[in-house]
């Protein structure tokens, strides 16, 4: 299995998460996952800029909590923020009404309906609670890995340049553990698809 690209099978048994977003247009959608992160999350938000492009963060409550400036830095340079929970908890591993007040808690920080599920994991009930809290659930259609220093940098890359097409929904990560993947394969995926005339956008 390509995990990667998540297979059309797991896409259809959860058809109500958005795996990729339907468009006419040549667009993109960057995310980044489990900031924000002192320098790093910085250094994301600089090649964006290089490229006029936009992206999504799903930020972990308690990050925001210790860096509200790069939290303001991200909405000023006007980009989307998603919540990642507050304790990058694992939904299936965690009982429904803790995993509900851990978003509540981060939403106290957090201005966004947008969520995504920490690891990609998350119940049926509780993808029930989270919409009925109002919130859109934004899962991928294509991984980087960045965060698996077990790959090469060029692994990292191609996992992007390779499964990407129009309307994706890139994961990367603005973390420390992801960083060096990051560093090494961002610009590359911007000059690449900037370069075939495809806009990156942030999700709503």
């Amino acid at each position: 299995m390509n995990i990667n690209k998540p297979p059309i099978w797991i896409r259809k048994l959860y058809w109500s998460l958005h795996w990729s977003m339907s468009s006419k247009s040549k667009s993109l959608y960057l995310t980044f996952d489990d900031g924000p992160t002192p320098d790093v999350t910085q250094w994301v938000l600089d090649e964006l800029d290089k490229f006029n492009a936009k992206a999504t963060f799903f930020c972990i409550g308690r990050n925001v909590e210790r860096h509200p400036e790069i939290y303001k830095e991200i909405i000023e340079r006007g980009h989307a923020l998603g919540n990642h929970t507050y304790s990058h908890l694992k939904g299936w591993r965690t009982k429904n009404q803790e995993y509900i007040n851990d978003i509540d808690l981060a939403a106290q920080l957090i201005d966004s309906k947008l969520f995504r599920p920490p690891y990609g994991k998350i119940g049926r009930q509780q993808i029930k609670d989270v919409k009925l809290a109002g919130y859109k659930l934004f899962m991928w259609d294509v991984l980087s890995e960045d965060y698996n220093n077990k790959i090469t940098e060029k692994q990292c890359l191609n996992n992007v340049l390779d499964n990407t097409q129009k309307g994706s929904i890139i994961v990367f990560h603005d973390s420390l553990k992801g960083s060096k993947n990051l560093y090494a394969t961002l610009h590359s995926v911007l000059k690449t698809f900037t370069e075939q005339d495809f806009v990156f956008r942030k999700l709503k």
